[in-house]
């Protein structure tokens, strides 16, 4: 249920309509909008009453949502959501690059990826100071002496940092390093932990699962977001099919669905899409042209050194070439890069 307030409702209007739906036992969730605020309804397994509600002065309407992700549905909250951290915006109107290495392997590494990244206009910083990898013997990370050394790189260059929370364990220590919380894929239902950055104060990156339907990765951003962090960026970063010509299935298709039926940003990953670093550029290029609000992309100084992805990963000369194509590119779409 959605209660849309009128125009010029004043703050104690809306501060009776929070207290009555809490009087319900239910959850109120404040969508302040352009012109309107409106009030988001979740906990109920059921339909609400709308009369105890559509009394209430300053309010305009009540509104069923008919979608079982409410809070990331486009009925419950019909303007495009801008997600802010201290270095940059990822939303409407821009096109956002997270770029950096698969892992953090040493601090000369990342200081040196940092400081390319800044001097290319690039403001926010991949690496994972803890790794998933299929194999119990490859390279796992360097664990909180990673997240130290891109704790540092943030003060040195104030490059915005993306990384990854596996457990809850590490979730404290991964939440004070990052500006953006990555989920990856093998988590998006990890549903402890999605409830654990529900809890964060800081944007989290959803990655899709890489056998998820649509609407399964839409719920698991509802799980963030029904825990009051509404601050939620998707990821396509390709899924599993029978093809075998590249590493996952990029599934650019999902773009037009994604903005048709939710408010979320969405960034693609073509690293991790293709698998292959020689069809990343072309990947990219088609996110941007398809809509998406930017990308998420592996590069290294020396990617044939990398301890982990390296064959999916640009290096700098080919990065570089790469956000001059796709700054020509914006430039036409509408759209700036940042």
């Amino acid at each position: 249920m959605l209660v849309v307030m009128k125009n010029h409702a004043t703050p104690e209007q809306i501060d009776q309509v929070l207290g009555a739906i809490r009087r319900l036992e239910l959850t109120a969730h404040p969508l302040p909008g352009a012109t309107r605020t409106a009030i988001g309804i979740t906990g109920n397994v059921g339909a609400v009453d709308p009369r105890s509600l559509e009394v209430l002065p300053g309010v305009l309407e009540l509104i069923r949502v008919t979608k079982p992700y409410k809070l990331a549905s486009r009925e419950m909250h019909a303007e495009d959501t801008t997600i802010r951290t201290p270095q940059t915006t990822i939303g409407p109107g821009t096109f956002t690059l997270i770029a950096g290495p698969c892992s953090v392997e040493n601090e000369e590494m990342i200081l040196r990826t940092a400081d390319f990244l800044r001097g290319l206009g690039v403001n926010l910083m991949r690496a994972g100071a803890y790794k998933p990898r299929s194999s119990p013997y490859a390279f796992q990370g360097m664990g909180q002496e990673g997240l130290d050394i891109l704790a540092r790189a943030r003060e040195k260059t104030g490059i915005g940092i993306v990384t990854e929370l596996l457990d809850t364990d590490n979730a404290d220590a991964v939440e004070a390093a990052a500006d953006i919380i990555q989920i990856g894929t093998r988590n998006m239902q990890n549903f402890s932990l999605l409830k654990r950055v529900a809890r964060a104060r800081k944007p989290v990156l959803l990655k899709r699962g890489m056998a998820a339907t649509l609407e399964e990765w839409l719920m698991a951003a509802e799980y963030v977001m029904a825990g009051e962090n509404y601050e939620v960026v998707l990821c396509e970063r390709g899924v599993r099919t029978f093809s075998d010509h590249s590493r996952n299935t990029l599934d650019l298709s999902v773009i037009p669905p994604v903005r048709a039926l939710s408010h979320l940003p969405i960034l693609v990953d073509p690293s991790h899409g293709t698998g292959k670093r020689d069809y990343v550029p072309a990947m990219a290029l088609a996110a941007l042209a398809a809509g998406a609000d930017g990308l998420l992309i592996e590069i290294h100084p020396t990617p044939e050194k990398a301890l982990s992805d390296g064959a999916q990963s640009l290096d700098f000369a080919a990065f570089a070439s790469l956000v001059e194509r796709l700054r020509r590119l914006a430039e036409v779409l509408g759209r700036t890069l940042n």
